[in-house]
């Protein structure tokens, strides 16, 4: 049972290769312990918080799968007065690997923004922005889709909630439409979604967050905007990858604690 650490790294770049991510992005791993060569279980998290590592160290993980960078704004020391630093101390002195592959997940084919994007019946998907170095022009920043059949936004709205399994959204009504309005191409950006969005021609955009004035300009546009909080629009995720990568001398277990650090009550 287990294998060693890189060739985990390397079957990670094999479904999501780093190249794809962006170039502001910090993505691969992140912290190599020095005595934890071989792995038996690896955690899938969204956010990598303190008690994401308390986790992984009673399920005696040796890798932690961290979507978001936990190290991404430089650090000029590693103490124990920052929970982000104190992160970096545990996973090693637990012998815990952190990798990130961020917005190369983002990027590929059949990576967090198709999954996003399957909510609904598509006749037709690409990317807003087609990366350079993919000659079939299906992986890139964003997706841009075309429904099978348009359906009134209300319908759009349940189909998100089931699909990403939360029971609020937050709703950006384009100026003179309502709830019956017939949506038939919807853009779509995990995460944070204002700048790539910025522009797109589409009837809606689906995204986890937008700043106000970012939404108002959507709005006033006549774009419907769907916002259903940040790391909410990514962490389904995960049980896909989960399938992707476990195999028999791996275990893969996605974090029941990680959580998005919003909740609309």
């Amino acid at each position: 049972m287990g294998l060693p650490l890189r060739d985990v790294i390397k079957r990670l770049q094999e479904l999501a290769p780093l190249k794809l991510a962006e170039g502001w992005d910090n993505v691969g791993l992140l912290v190599e312990p020095t005595s934890n060569t071989i792995i038996d279980t690896a955690l899938l998290t969204i956010d990598l918080t303190e008690d994401v590592v308390e986790e992984a160290i009673e399920n005696k993980a040796g890798l932690i799968i961290s979507y978001h960078p936990n190290i991404f704004k430089p650090l000029k020391r590693v103490t124990q007065s920052h929970w982000k630093e104190r992160i970096i101390s545990k996973c090693i002195r637990s012998d815990i690997a952190v990798f990130s592959p961020h917005t190369s997940w983002d990027a590929v084919e059949n990576g967090v923004n198709d999954w996003l994007a399957s909510a609904f019946n598509l006749r037709f998907s690409k990317p807003i922005v087609e990366n350079s170095d993919d000659p079939t022009g299906k992986s890139g920043v964003g997706r841009i889709i075309t429904m099978a059949a348009p359906s009134p936004l209300n319908k759009i709205i349940e189909d998100v909630k089931k699909h990403i399994g939360i029971p609020h959204l937050r709703v950006g009504l384009a100026k003179h439409q309502d709830m019956d309005t017939i949506i038939s191409s919807i853009a779509v950006c995990a995460g944070s979604g204002g700048s790539v969005l910025n522009g797109v021609k589409a009837d809606l955009y689906l995204t986890g967050e937008m700043l106000h004035h970012d939404v108002l300009e959507a709005t006033q546009n006549g774009i419907n905007v769907i916002l259903c909080n940040h790391s909410d629009s990514e962490r389904g995720y995960l049980k896909n990858f989960q399938q992707k990568i476990q195999c028999q001398s791996l275990k893969v277990i996605v974090s029941k604690v990680d959580r998005d650090c919003l909740v609309t009550v």
